[in-house]
């Protein structure tokens, strides 16, 4: 390709920021960034905005190369045909190559009253929403946490640090992704705090009400304030624009992250389905996802043949509390295993990880290209279920998830 190429990126979270970064490597490449806010939401903090101790917000200057146009809108449609997107506003912006990075929010909860009297807090406005809600709620009303996944643990154990009388409902089991020692740990900490965690089999819940929440045992909780963590769903913008989608509404790509439907079209971050076999989503997965798109969108300008998705893991951090937090170590195919760090020292983990992500793309933004952490050796395991019949992989992905 000759010429100055337009890359549009939909999407100014992690993934997305990562990508427009990247991109910046070429001069004959110019790229735009379409974000509905003017700053970047470090949505791993959203629990300590919940809980006062952070606005989790940070300003694009910090994290954005200087050049990139960032255009604060939405988009309401893709026309690949016509290689351009709607904005909200009014008017369209084309592209050469669109990087779809719109990230994940709130799932539909589909419970009889969840969207009437519960909080969800998986985007910077539904938190915002709630600060004030429990503000104004005296220090001994009852807070209900459901879902006992990262956020719902983190949300709980801020809440009950401060003072709040905080239930936590698991609707299954505390910390599926932890490893059983990771998990005592977990409810270890909990117990200190005064959370009561509701566990078990028969503890999803079924209706919500102003000032309770039922169980499907047939319990019911008192609850003036009830926060909505269980789950996460993606926007509808690929389906709604005529591309392939998986169930959940990601974006059906190649190894490449490249949009089975088009060529000019890539995907990143929670909203890609890579082969039918989506990573975790998380932040965690989002950066390197970023990279790797980017990546692929210049080895196509170039006229190169790009790499394949390469992910590994780590393990899983959550805070517990400003003063202390896990950090569960994984194999690298993502499945937890005995090993983590507690306490104290899991609490400075994930302060350090969390300042590390947004220096991660403060410096790519300052070096384009500086980040490799989408290179680092593995990926052996997704292979060989990409190998697996396609009756098969679901299973195999979910224990790899």
């Amino acid at each position: 390709m000759t010429g100055n190429t337009d890359v549009v990126v939909i999407g100014g979270g992690y993934a997305g920021v990562m990508a427009a970064n990247r991109l910046r490597q070429r001069d004959d490449v110019t790229v735009t960034l379409i974000n509905p806010r003017r700053n970047f939401v470090e949505r791993i903090r959203l629990h300590q905005l919940v809980g006062g101790s952070d606005d989790a917000v940070v300003e694009y200057t910090e994290v954005l190369r200087e050049g990139t146009a960032l255009v604060v809108d939405s988009v309401t449609r893709i026309d690949p045909a016509a290689r351009s997107v709607a904005l909200a506003s009014g008017g369209t912006v084309g592209y050469d190559y669109l990087v779809y990075a719109v990230g994940s929010g709130s799932a539909d909860p589909r419970v009889i009253g969840a969207a009437e009297f519960a909080y969800p807090i998986a985007s910077l406005e539904e938190a915002r929403r709630l600060r004030p809600v429990l503000d104004a709620a005296p220090a001994t009303a009852a807070v209900t946490v459901v879902g006992a996944g990262p956020t719902g643990i983190e949300t709980a154990a801020e809440l009950a640090e401060a003072g709040r009388a905080v239930t936590l409902v698991c609707g299954g089991v505390l910390g599926p992704y932890l490893h059983r020692r990771g998990r005592r740990a977990v409810a270890k900490r909990l117990a200190e705090l005064a959370v009561t965690v509701i566990d078990g089999p028969d503890t999803k819940v079924t209706a919500v009400t102003r000032a309770a929440v039922r169980l499907s045992d047939g319990r019911e909780l008192p609850s003036d304030v009830t926060i909505w963590t269980a789950g996460f769903g993606v926007p509808d913008l690929a389906a709604r624009s005529g591309l392939s989608t998986d169930d959940v509404g990601r974006l059906r790509t190649d190894e490449t992250l490249t949009s089975v439907d088009d060529e000019r079209i890539v995907a990143a971050g929670d909203s890609a389905a890579p082969s039918d076999l989506p990573l975790r989503m998380s932040c965690q997965a989002a950066m390197p996802l970023g990279a790797r798109a980017a990546d692929t969108v210049l080895s196509r300008i170039a006229g190169e043949r790009p790499a394949t998705l390469n992910q590994v893991f780590a393990g899983q951090c959550i805070s517990l509390g400003r003063r202390a937090g896990i950090f569960q170590f994984a194999h690298r195919y993502d499945v937890a295993v005995w090993l983590h760090v507690a306490g104290r020292p899991g609490a400075r983990v994930k302060e350090f990880i969390c300042k590390g992500i947004v220096k991660y793309m403060s410096d790519e933004a300052a070096k384009p290209g500086s980040y490799s952490l989408h290179r680092v050796p593995g990926g052996s395991k997704r292979r060989q279920l990409l190998r697996t019949p396609r009756g098969k992989a679901p299973a195999a992905a979910e224990r790899a998830a």
